[in-house]
C-alpha cells in the first residue's frame, strides 16, 4: 500500500504523513511542486526519528509520477470530498495507491478523472473537511483493518 500526496501545501503535514506511513508500513510518494522548499534536509527534519523507516519517493510532476514504477501497480484511489464511494463500503486491495490532494485545493480535474476509484470519508454534513493527514491515517487504518 502506498500513500500519494499531490503537491502538498504545508510542510508539517508532509512530516506527519511520513510518520503515519512509517507507523502503518506504507510507502509514500510526493508529487511536486510543493508549496514549500522540499530539500533532503527538510525531509530528514520532517521525518524526525522515523527517517530509518520511511524514505518518500519524490516525483517532479504528475506526468512523471504516472510514468514511474510505483504508479504502474495497483489502483489509484483518490480521497476527495467529491467522492463516489463511501469509505465504509469501499473494498481495499493490498497494492492500492491512496491519493490525497493539496490542502488548499484538492487535485485538478485532470488528476481526479484519472483515478480508478474515488472515496469520500463520511463526516457530519455541517463540517467542511478533515485535515489531509488525518484523512490518510483514517484511510490507512481502514485498509489495514480490511486486509489484516
Amino acid at each position: 500500500m502506498r500513500i500519494v500526496f499531490f503537491q502538498p501545501d504545508i510542510p508539517q503535514n508532509l512530516g506527519a504523513a511520513m510518520r503515519v506511513a512509517a507507523c502503518f508500513g506504507a510507502d509514500l510518494d510526493v508529487i511536486e511542486p510543493c508549496a514549500f522548499p522540499l530539500t533532503a534536509k527538510g525531509i530528514r527534519k520532517a521525518a524526525m526519528d522515523y527517517q530509518a523507516s520511511i524514505s518518500p519517493v519524490r516525483h517532479s510532476s504528475w506526468s512523471r509520477y504516472l510514468a514511474s514504477p510505483p504508479a504502474s501497480k495497483g489502483r489509484l484511489v483518490l480521497f476527495t470530498t467529491r467522492g463516489a464511494d463511501n469509505l465504509w463500503d469501499f473494498k481495499f486491495r493490498p497494492d492500492d495507491r491512496l491519493l490525497f490532494g493539496r490542502e488548499s485545493a484538492g487535485v485538478p480535474d485532470e488528476v481526479h478523472d484519472q483515478a480508478d476509484a474515488r472515496v469520500i470519508i463520511p463526516i457530519r454534513p455541517e463540517t467542511r473537511s478533515l485535515n489531509v493527514v488525518v484523512s490518510a491515517g483514517i484511510a490507512l487504518a481502514e485498509a489495514q483493518r480490511q486486509l489484516r
